[in-house]
């Protein structure tokens, strides 16, 4: 075998093997968005990740600026698509609330994450 051909089967057999690696769920988006300010409370704060979720591992938590929690319950997996995590919410006042999520993919892989998003109004 030349060593050009045992070469390219060792650097193709590396990046295959290492394609797991890029297998975690990471947050693809959510309402309220990122950053966002919004006009009024939302009854419900929905994320959607970059793959299906294990439901008993992955969770959110939403708290305003004093650091209480405003969940209204526990986060739960949308039961018509594995890669959205929702929670319902407490009326929010206006205000800044900080999103902080884990979440364990179905490939077994925990990625976590927060974000913040405003209230403007009641």
């Amino acid at each position: 075998m030349s060593r050009k051909i045992a070469a390219a089967l060792v650097l193709f057999a590396l990046l295959t093997a290492s394609a797991p690696v890029l297998a975690h769920a990471f947050l693809d988006h959510s309402d309220p968005a990122v950053g966002s300010t919004i006009p009024t409370s939302p009854a419900a704060m929905h994320l959607w990740f970059t793959q299906q979720l294990e439901p008993a591992f992955s969770s959110v938590t939403i708290t305003d600026k004093s650091g209480a929690t405003v969940n209204d319950g526990p986060a739960s997996i949308d039961s018509s698509d594995s890669s959205e995590l929702d929670v319902k919410l407490k009326r929010l006042p206006a205000g800044t609330y900080k999103v902080k999520w884990h979440v364990l993919s179905v490939d077994t892989h925990t990625t976590e994450g927060d974000f913040t998003f405003s209230v403007s109004g009641g």
